[in-house]
């Protein structure tokens, strides 16, 4: 993320050696999402910090010595005091103590950056001095923030036990942990598990780190994420320390931007679950799942064969993968015009909006005996790509969605000649991000 330019002691008024050499530590560590920079270390952060504040103590204490006999002393230690502690803004802390003068702190303000460092807390002001001073480097290089999500998105995992009699054959099929980069279905003996990543997903995330920096953000746990980071990313070039788990979230069962240092104007995340991401729907592009394994479909209720069972995948060139990358291609283009200025005002929320609102743009569509609760969501869907839903029928309408070709409105599409598609296909066009072809979804009339 451009982070080997940020410094949480920047401007700092504190200048003793060991305040230096702790600044140095720091941004190491907060420069460890760099691709240049070593993966984060576990390092001893109370012990580091307390060695800051005694030799702090130290220096007062010789200021005292030496000039605390006169009236010039004593104002003069005074001075020095507050530069070195009562002047620090405390922009974060390890634990209890201060990241810049290793005082100790009451209370605990901001949010738990432990992906980035074990311990490291930022406060609200730092992580915004962070954010604008990384988006100004991000944007210089045309960059944008890519959040991905890991399960059904990227790859599909099992559990060795769960693998069905029709999948067993893939313990025979599985490729080399010795160089990761060559493989896509590996078996991972030491969590019990089987990973398939998903077809197409290595020049996924080459093309996607031309245009983004990405972070991995998965509801699995820490050990898990590092794990799958690993195989999708080998030579830690695309995502290194920006790895977040759901153990540094900060509220259950959701995941925020809070957590990323990027401007939310600057995000896109890519996952396929919406209600993950209840704040940031508008940064969201909904993902097809990836369901490889029969446990992926049980998990989900449903009922019929595993691609692996059918002994088939998703397509290189055609497949979810490859749809959602020309989307990012253009959302970024559009993002950098070069016809437009004032990057920093700019939102890619509001380009993303634009963009899906271009996929049924000219589609005048009525629903036909939709199921009551599924309506809503359809409806609010096709807008969003551009539709204008009507609720009766005229000569404007060009499609009927339905799952019953035997009502009055499925009739009256088929005697205008309009077309009768199943729900199905706006769900496809909201997955692909372009229309589908309507033949695929067509509701027959019975003889």
């Amino acid at each position: 993320m451009g982070m080997m330019q940020m410094s949480v002691v920047t401007d700092s008024p504190v200048h003793s050696s060991s305040s230096d050499d702790f600044a140095a530590f720091l941004d190491a560590e907060l420069g460890a999402s760099s691709p240049d920079s070593s993966p984060v270390k576990e390092a001893g952060n109370q012990d580091e910090l307390e060695s800051v504040s005694r030799i702090k103590r130290h220096k007062i204490e010789s200021i005292e010595e030496t000039e605390g006999s006169t009236l010039e002393g004593i104002i003069k230690q005074n001075l020095e005091v507050s530069v070195k502690v009562d002047v620090c803004s405390h922009p974060g802390s390890f634990g209890s103590m201060c990241i810049r003068c290793g005082q100790k702190l009451d209370g605990e303000s901001g949010v738990t950056f432990g992906y980035i460092h074990k311990g490291l807390r930022l406060h609200d002001d730092e992580i915004s001095r962070l954010r604008n001073t990384d988006m100004k480097s991000l944007l210089c290089r045309k960059k944008l923030y890519f959040v991905l999500d890991l399960d059904h998105t990227l790859l599909n995992s099992t559990h060795l036990s769960d693998l069905s009699s029709e999948e067993s054959s893939l313990l025979d099929q599985t490729d080399s942990l010795e160089d990761v980069s060559k493989g896509s279905l590996f078996k991972l003996d030491h969590m019990h598990m089987m990973t398939k990543l998903r077809p197409f997903v290595r020049s996924f995330l080459k093309e996607a780190s031309e245009m983004f920096e990405m972070y991995i953000y998965t509801m699995g746990d820490r050990p898990y994420a590092l794990e799958m980071a690993k195989l999708l990313d080998p030579r830690g070039v695309y995502f290194n320390a920006k790895v977040i788990s759901r153990d540094d979230g900060t509220q259950k069962h959701q995941k925020g931007l809070d957590v990323v240092l990027g401007q939310e104007s600057a995000v896109l995340i890519l996952d396929d679950t919406e209600h993950a991401w209840m704040k940031h729907k508008d940064n969201l592009i909904l993902m097809e799942r990836y369901h490889f394994f029969a446990s992926s479909c049980r998990q989900f209720g449903f009922n019929c064969k595993s691609l692996a069972e059918l002994r088939n995948d998703e397509d290189e060139t055609d497949g979810a993968l490859a749809k959602i990358l020309k989307v990012l291609r253009q959302v970024h283009c559009t993002f950098f015009d070069k016809h437009q200025e004032d990057l920093v005002d700019r939102d890619v929320r509001q380009v993303l909006a634009s963009v899906r609102s271009e996929v049924l743009g000219g589609c005048v569509i009525v629903f036909s005996r939709i199921f009551h609760g599924a309506l809503p969501s359809l409806r609010k869907m096709a807008e969003q790509m551009g539709a204008t839903c009507l609720t009766e029928v005229d000569l404007s309408v060009t499609h009927v969605v339905a799952t019953d070709a035997g009502t009055e409105k499925s009739r009256w599409a088929v005697k205008e000649h309009k077309f009768l598609v199943h729900p199905r296909w706006i769900e496809a066009a909201n997955f692909f991000w372009e229309k589908q072809p309507e033949e695929n979804f067509f509701i027959k009339i019975k003889q």
